[in-house]
């Protein structure tokens, strides 16, 4: 069961994503099956809860601190959003994507799906917010040629977070 201010961050991405023109469903992985095989877009929210080092080929390294970042991709190909989120909360896996290298280190995850939504569309409306910044120039981003990254991090106090009633 999430936590109170979790639920609230959950609540204030959804905002944020609904006020760029999107909408989308909050899911974690054992929901998965309930989401079915179309495209789309989703931010994959991950909870470190200690800091990783990671090293990615043309971007070199760098540290991310303990903490919450979303990370905002697509999946067109087969399967779908589904397959793609599958293998994001799949703990056992070689990493291929920038993303893995959280995603197997991460304390906790949940994924905010948007069908047919696009990821730069949601980086877009993120950083607009001004609740968001880029803690890794290019992560997840190297095929993109509108985005910095494609990987944000929190930079909101918990004050601004609206209470849940």
């Amino acid at each position: 069961m999430p936590e109170i201010a979790e639920i609230a961050r959950m609540a204030e991405i959804l905002r944020m994503v609904s006020a760029a023109g999107l909408s989308g469903r909050w899911v974690a992985g054992d929901d998965l099956h309930t989401i079915g095989n179309g495209k789309g877009a989703y931010l994959l929210k991950v909870r470190l809860g200690s800091p990783v080092r990671i090293d990615i080929p043309r971007l070199g390294p760098a540290a991310l601190l303990a903490g919450e970042y979303v990370y905002a991709g697509s999946a067109r190909g087969s399967g779908g959003i589904r397959a793609r989120l599958a293998r994001h909360f799949r703990r056992d896996k070689r990493p291929h994507w920038h993303i893995d290298r959280l995603t197997v280190a991460a304390q906790d995850m949940m994924a905010l799906v948007v069908p047919d939504g696009s990821e730069c569309a949601l980086v877009d409306g993120l950083l607009a917010s001004d609740c968001f910044s880029i803690p890794v120039d290019g992560f997840g981003s190297t095929d993109c040629r509108r985005c910095a990254s494609h990987l944000l991090s929190f930079c909101f106090p918990e004050r601004r977070i609206p209470p849940v009633r």
